[in-house]
């Protein structure tokens, strides 16, 4: 996430929604009812963001279209978390020279915030030798702090249980805390599609500091006591193990697809390797589906991306439980304050309808909605009993032709709050 403003309402969202919907069916129609035999593409040349600087003597040039793509933008804004942060991403989007090899990510951001924080951020999602090989990796160091809210989706309450003044803040209980991670998998292609592996997951959580604890005067935290219950030091942990995988992908562009599926399977096993540790697994599994819904533009798009995470055995730390905002690509949850919903489950489930607004392909847009569930076991709260759902508009920008990379600006809704995002990247 680049850029996230949080704060308090709800409103106006269906009267956008409509709106958009009906501007960008308009569009489409307009386009096929002047040329109903040929696609969009075929008689609009894509054109990107950097190709409205060119001169005109420049764009008669027919240059062979590259095989990479380097990215730089500024990661600048402000959320509650950090305050104001500045920084910077840099992705960088390959792909090998056969026909079919599929175009990998990998990617690098680097934040400082007026709280002294700095975030450090790599991932990759890389094909190698003809797809056979499929690496994916999530790597982070932080100096850093977050609100904890509690465990389950449930503490937002219904807006008729609510007290006066309500606001998702008045839940937050300050935390600072450092944090290393390394999780790296390597998967390896027994089937056309198909993929098999495994990897190293380290989680290390030190320094960690409860603003809010005030154990001497009764003043206890959402932290300190699942850490006392389950007897986990609440300054400091690890959570450490390995992984089997099993992949399906058979999206045509893992940056931007257009058609096929991602389904992924990662079962954690975390043995006790130190003190203050308790033996666990953990089930990670996910899904993601892009359906063209226009025989005449396969620009207009259908897609789904659910996953679900589960401790299976054992307890794990409290900031290794499952949490929002927390996937790889950090990309869940718009519409919610990253970390926002945690639980000992967690169900996600997000849809798209992504179209074209320009014929060139420079301009495209999305509409979308997303629900969350988290389970809490201390007070039997099971997952599917309450549901946190969010909306939003997106506008996407094209910056790379052959990758098909957006910029991409998202406004989102969610009950009791609303976030703007900036990526590079769709969603999922």
């Amino acid at each position: 996430m680049v850029l996230f403003f949080q704060n308090n309402a709800v409103k106006y969202k269906s009267k956008i929604l409509g709106l958009l919907l009906i501007i960008s069916f308009n569009l489409s129609a307009q386009e096929e009812i002047k040329n109903p035999e040929i696609e969009t593409p075929t008689i609009c040349p894509p054109k990107t963001l950097f190709d409205l600087f060119k001169k005109k003597d420049d764009a008669l040039v027919v240059k062979p279209t590259k095989n990479n793509f380097f990215l730089l933008i500024p990661a600048i804004g402000s959320q509650p978390a950090t305050g104001f942060f500045f920084g910077a991403v840099a992705q960088y989007t390959f792909k090998g020279e056969e026909e079919k090899d599929k175009y990998s990510i990998a990617n690098i951001g680097i934040t400082y915030t007026v709280k002294n924080q700095w975030l450090v951020n790599i991932k990759n999602n890389i094909l190698l030798k003809n797809n056979k090989i499929f690496l994916s990796g999530d790597y982070r160091l932080y100096l850093f702090s977050q609100p904890n809210y509690g465990l389950g989706t449930d503490i937002i309450p219904p807006r008729r249980d609510r007290p006066p003044g309500f606001s998702v803040d008045s839940l937050a209980q300050a935390m600072d805390y450092n944090y290393l991670k390394f999780h790296q998998t390597v998967s390896f292609e027994v089937k056309e599609n198909y993929y098999i592996g495994g990897g190293i997951n380290i989680d290390w959580y030190s320094r960690i500091q409860d603003e809010q604890l005030d154990v001497a005067n009764g003043k206890y935290t959402y932290h300190y006591n699942y850490s006392q219950k389950y007897g986990f030091d609440n300054s400091e942990y690890f959570l450490n193990g390995v992984s089997l995988n099993l992949v399906h992908d058979s999206r045509d562009n893992q940056v931007n697809a257009s058609k096929g599926w991602f389904a992924n399977i990662n079962y954690r096993f975390n043995p006790v390797l130190f003190n203050n540790q308790d033996y666990s697994n953990v089930l990670f599994a996910e899904y993601r589906h892009f359906i063209p819904v226009s025989h005449k533009n396969p620009h207009y798009i259908l897609a789904i991306w659910t996953y679900g995470q589960f401790v299976t055995r054992g307890k794990v730390p409290y900031l290794n439980l499952p949490a929002i905002g927390w996937d790889q690509r950090s990309r869940s949850g718009e519409g919610y304050t990253q970390g926002l919903f945690r639980g000992n489950g967690l169900v996600y489930l997000s849809t798209e309808f992504r179209f074209p607004i320009t014929c060139n392909q420079l301009l495209s847009g999305t509409v979308f909605t997303n629900f969350v569930t988290a389970s809490n076991s201390d007070n039997d709260l099971k997952l599917f009993k309450s549901i946190q759902p969010a909306a939003g508009v997106g506008l996407r920008i094209l910056i790379d032709k052959a990758s098909k990379t957006n910029l991409i600006l998202d406004y989102a809704w969610g009950n009791n709050s609303k976030g703007f995002y900036l990526n590079a990247g769709e969603t999922f």
